[in-house]
């Protein structure tokens, strides 16, 4: 098991996703807002919580220790206000952006993988600065995608930037080689531009193996044959793992800390994803 440390937590998807996988175990959470800190104080009671981001980029050591020479994974939904339509796309100039505190920690501590996950605008505004300091800065080999959790049969779109990373100037030759491939194919099929005619939007290059039918087949999309279920007429259909939404209003009363849990769940990634990126990364490291 890797050494998960895990920043901008929000409820912890990652750490739920990356358990599933059975990749890691969670060793340090990093979260500004007091409730999610609650959150991930009752499901994960051994685990220290850091409340600040910019602290640790200042001062890593905490994270160093949490490691120690083991292998390990970070992780980090930073936060998307400055790339989306409703943060006002200010990029670097919102005081939000803390990409560069996050990529800080990365060159300090040098985690074998890094999985980061944001909103689609950051195709567009800020995602070439990231790629530029993993690769170029960092030496780390970089994949993205561009995935929603219609991927893993939920019943909403919920497209989301992700950006897998692996630290390449740490690894023997042969590892080096085995992850450069890759990287080689994402030069060749650079998320592109969508024509004006369509959304008008970057997304990701939907034509590629991993990605085929805009998410829904694919490597993710796949999941949903491996849980196909007999009937006991001898047919097949297949089950679904997502429950139907309740029968209630757009406005509920009564719910306690309504607009912390919103918030939450609005920030929140989505954990099966999280699970799926999770089992290919083992995958590579137990080859």
């Amino acid at each position: 098991m890797m050494e998960h440390v895990d920043l901008c937590s929000g409820i912890g998807g990652f750490a739920l996703g990356f358990e599933w996988a059975e990749l890691s175990k969670p060793v340090l959470f990093c979260d500004i807002e007091p409730w999610s800190r609650q959150i991930l104080a009752k499901h994960w009671p051994d685990v220290p919580i850091a409340e600040d981001v910019k602290e640790l980029a200042n001062d890593p050591t905490r994270i160093i220790h949490a490691i120690g020479d083991r292998p390990s994974i970070l992780t980090a939904g930073y936060p998307c206000q400055p790339f989306s339509q409703a943060g006002q796309r200010r990029g670097s100039e919102d005081d939000r952006h803390i990409w560069p505190e996050i990529f800080s920690i990365v060159q300090q501590v040098r985690p074998d993988w890094l999985v980061c996950e944001n909103v689609s605008g950051h195709i567009t505004m800020g995602l070439d600065e990231v790629l530029s300091d993993l690769a170029d800065k960092a030496n780390y080999a970089v994949q993205t995608f561009h995935l929603g959790a219609l991927a893993v049969d939920a019943p909403h779109r919920r497209m989301r930037l992700w950006i897998v990373a692996r630290n390449v100037a740490d690894a023997n030759s042969l590892n080096r080689r085995a992850v450069q491939e890759p990287q080689r194919r994402r030069k060749e099929n650079p998320i592109k531009r969508q024509s004006p005619s369509n959304s008008g939007s970057d997304v990701a290059d939907t034509q590629s193996k991993r990605l085929e039918d805009d998410g829904r087949r694919g490597e993710l999309g796949r999941e949903r044959d491996r849980r196909r279920v007999l009937t006991q007429s001898g047919g097949e259909k297949r089950s679904n793992t997502w429950k139907p939404e309740p029968p209630v209003g757009r406005v509920a009363n009564g719910i306690p800390r309504r607009v912390d849990r919103l918030k939450g769940l609005g920030n929140a990634i989505v954990p099966q994803i999280a699970m799926r990126i999770g089992q290919t990364i083992k995958a590579v490291q137990d080859a």
